[in-house]
């Protein structure tokens, strides 16, 4: 064999491997929300064996996600600073019921619908903000720092204490959206370039992604959070999922 054919084997095996770095964390993404095209083909099923619920008290509906290593998915572990200087980590939200985002505070589209349907929420829960609480990671640490957050927490009236806003190491952040939730990220050149999922992941109180079912053995496993109840549905057609996100987060905070 020549070095040449070497060579080709190796250029292969690397695009290949850039190839699942880029695209599986958006490809799952997209079919969790049932949004791999932009056309009017979203009704197909992504079927996945799912793990048996643990056996406790007050069991609600809401499903497990598989996670790689045959277990039930769970949040990663993660350290970072918020909007008001905190270290705060994912042991800070044991116990508590919450939604993980990540955004950009100079995020010109997608970011205000999300935030203003999470401050919704963060009304509609305020006597269980003991046992109700949001993740926000910024994607664009070097330009959100914990001031330039405290001051975008103030301006949309987030008061719950345990919403934080975090910010912190870049690489950390990505591989925590694309490998630790799977939920899609990307960096761009400017604000317009910046690709983030708009999807929200439930979190019940022992620290598990939770979700309901959108038919036998496909689970729904993240909740748009783009479209507002307001809204009932985006130009493409797309429903609210924000009303079902509370009746959700009911039901875990009963557990």
């Amino acid at each position: 064999m020549t070095n040449k054919t070497n060579y080709s084997y190796i250029g292969i095996a690397f695009i290949i491997l850039v190839f699942g770095i880029i695209f599986i964390p958006r490809i799952i993404d997209r079919v969790s929300s049932n949004d791999i095209t932009r056309d009017d083909n979203r009704s197909g099923d992504v079927t996945i064996q799912l793990i048996k619920a643990p056996n406790k008290k007050n069991q609600s509906d809401l499903v497990y996600i598989p996670s790689l290593d045959g277990g039930n998915r769970k949040v990663p572990a993660f350290s970072f600073t918020d909007q008001n200087g905190n270290t705060i980590t994912n042991e800070d939200y044991l116990g508590k019921v919450y939604l993980v985002e990540f955004f950009f505070t100079t995020c010109p589209t997608i970011c205000p619908r999300m935030n203003s349907n999470l401050v919704q929420i963060q009304n509609d829960f305020k006597d269980y903000q003991n046992n109700f609480g949001v993740a926000s990671f910024t994607i664009m640490p070097e330009i959100d720092t914990p001031k330039v957050l405290k001051a975008y927490a103030d301006k949309y009236g987030i008061t719950n204490p345990n919403w934080h806003l975090m910010t912190g190491d870049e690489d950390t952040i990505y591989k925590l959206a694309n490998e630790g939730f799977y939920l899609y990220t990307a960096r761009g050149e400017d604000a317009e370039g910046f690709e983030h999922s708009g999807n929200f992941a439930l979190i019940d109180k022992e620290g598990y992604i939770r979700s309901r079912m959108k038919s036998p053995n496909n689970p729904l496993i993240y909740y748009n959070g783009i479209v507002s109840e307001e809204e009932g549905t985006d130009d493409e057609g797309i429903p609210q999922e924000i009303s079902i996100i509370k009746e959700d987060i009911t039901k875990l905070l009963k557990e």
